[in-house]
């Protein structure tokens, strides 16, 4: 639940509750480890009512700036768990102890053997092979979003994104990159989201793309079991980075 309100100084707040106090501790816990950041700032939380008071981003919530400003993509905050680059956050003492671990291809391998995938199956048969033996690099581990939906991207009046409600776990960057180049506008602009992500992120393309696959089979297969009608746009975005780009060692 949000509402919008102002403190006695006037400036605008994103008041926001959490029915889930886990999901409230997480998020809270990870938009403080990313203060400085571009991402929304904590203001105030009130850890009895998970409740907490956020800045609001932009005119109020839903509202953003025209689609000119997508090109000022601005690195994600998360590449070394300190928004400013600085070393890695301790996970022995800090909030990110708590979150849980990133992982897809369980999920993935059992929604493989339960549906009837039909027309795509030549594609699910193509794809999953090659992304069982996928790692993460363990030297750039962090605090991931792992929700980098379109409408988590708000732009502030500078024309800035500024990153809101994460869905924060412990992984590799590489998925971050690769869910916003996936999901931010599905089935359009994909294999530049895919080079603009490798041009920012540092991680070439052979190594961030497999990321993308596995999203998209992930994405593929959940679109399916909820009889998703947006199963064929993904199955389009999983064929095209099947067949466009390069895969990892090759």
């Amino acid at each position: 639940m949000i509402a919008t309100a102002t403190d006695l100084d006037g400036r605008p707040l994103l008041l926001k509750a959490w029915v889930d106090p886990a999901r409230y501790r997480h998020e809270v816990d990870a938009l403080r480890l990313w203060a400085g950041g571009p991402t929304a700032d904590v203001l105030e939380a009130a850890d009895d009512l998970a409740v907490a008071a956020l800045e609001l981003v932009g005119g109020g919530p839903g509202e953003r700036i025209g689609r000119r400003v997508r090109r000022r993509w601005s690195p994600l905050p998360f590449r070394d768990s300190t928004p400013s680059g600085g070393a890695e956050t301790d996970r022995t003492t800090s909030p990110a102890r708590h979150l849980p671990r990133r992982g897809s291809l369980p999920r993935i391998r059992r929604r493989e053997h339960a549906l009837d995938t039909g027309a795509w199956r030549p594609l699910v048969d193509a794809t999953l092979p090659a992304l069982t033996d996928l790692e993460e690099d363990p030297s750039r581990v962090t605090v991931l979003h792992a929700d980098l939906y379109r409408e988590n991207v708000p732009f502030d009046w500078l024309a800035h994104p500024r990153l809101i409600d994460p869905l924060p776990m412990v992984g590799d960057p590489a998925f971050d990159w690769a869910f916003w180049t996936v999901y931010y506008d599905l089935a359009r602009g994909t294999g530049e989201r895919l080079t603009t992500a490798s041009r920012i992120s540092r991680i070439p393309i052979p190594g961030l793309a497999p990321w993308c696959r596995l999203l998209a089979l992930d994405g593929l297969l959940f679109y399916l079991e909820t009889d998703d009608p947006r199963a064929p746009q993904m199955a389009g975005v999983l064929s095209d980075l099947s067949a466009s780009t390069p895969r990892s060692g090759t």
